[in-house]
């Protein structure tokens, strides 16, 4: 008998030609046919959006943290800012590379935390649909510290903070695994989802023209984003096996790169300190028909 080759669970003989049993066509948006049997409750994703809960949970905590210490809500200042956990050269290049983790979880203010956690919230619920999370803490965390590096080799004496460096990784990643990816549904069934991707990153690029805006983040994190989707395009409805140790390729090689730049990063530095948020501005319009 045929098996979901995602899951390996045993696939009903009123299947047909699917390849994906009815939990797993759930689990990334997929309805099942109507004449197939329920199964069992989903192996994974019982509790929906819980990655992406967290880290917006994570965000916010540091956030209110922040404001009962006595940072301003509205407007932070940069000795703050850096105390906190800011992306700042002399540091981050220094003994202190954490900062590249640890800003992606810094924000500039109420408006600045607020615009990127409800498009995180947005882009995560599409995430944690097509990527299991492993795969969604892989693609937002390298995207993040890959925004941190780009960020230091556009302004490396700037101040950097936010998490749309990671937030713009989530959707360089979700754009590759659509395009690429052998998702067992019709290419125009994905072009409503995909349009939407690229309205958000074209539209948030230009909005990085601004002045204050650290698109050297949003760039990195893009490129990290959308060549992690490319990698394990390919294998996003595999078996969780081949999944797991095509995850762990991207994990050694993004490693072995991030390290490499930040090796080159350290020869380089600058003067003059500047204050530079990460933000996006997202609408809820992601859904797979």
């Amino acid at each position: 008998m045929p098996s979901c080759v995602r899951c390996s669970r045993e696939l009903s003989s009123s299947s047909g030609e699917n390849t994906l049993c009815r939990d797993c066509r759930a689990d990334v948006g997929l309805g099942a046919p109507s004449n197939e049997p329920a199964s069992r409750p989903p192996a994974r994703n019982s509790q929906p959006f819980l990655l992406t809960q967290a880290i917006v949970g994570i965000n916010v905590l540091i956030f209110l943290a922040m404001v009962l210490s006595g940072v301003s809500p509205m407007s932070p200042t940069q000795l703050q800012l850096v105390t906190w956990g800011a992306n700042f050269g002399p540091l981050s290049l220094g003994s202190q590379p954490w900062r590249m983790l640890a800003s992606n979880y810094v924000h500039i203010g109420a408006i600045h935390i607020f615009f990127n956690m409800w498009c995180l919230w947005n882009l995560g619920r599409l995430a944690e649909r097509i990527f299991d999370r492993w795969t969604y803490l892989l693609v937002y965390t390298a995207s993040g510290i890959a925004g941190s590096l780009s960020s230091l080799w556009w302004h490396p004496q700037g101040i950097g903070a936010g998490a749309s460096g990671a937030i713009f990784g989530l959707a360089g990643g979700l754009i590759a695994v659509l395009y690429l990816g052998k998702l067992p549904m019709a290419k125009e069934a994905l072009r409503p989802t995909l349009k939407s991707l690229l309205t958000f990153a074209a539209y948030n690029l230009f909005f990085g023209l601004v002045p204050g805006i650290d698109n050297a983040a949003h760039l990195g994190g893009l490129a990290a984003g959308l060549a992690l989707g490319a990698i394990l395009a390919g294998s996003v409805t595999e078996s969780p096996e081949i999944r797991a140790r095509w995850r762990n390729y991207a994990l050694i090689g993004t490693t072995l790169l991030l390290f490499a730049g930040y090796s080159y990063l350290k020869q380089k530095s600058g003067s003059t300190p500047t204050l530079n948020s990460r933000q996006t501005i997202c609408h809820p319009d992601w859904s797979i028909a």
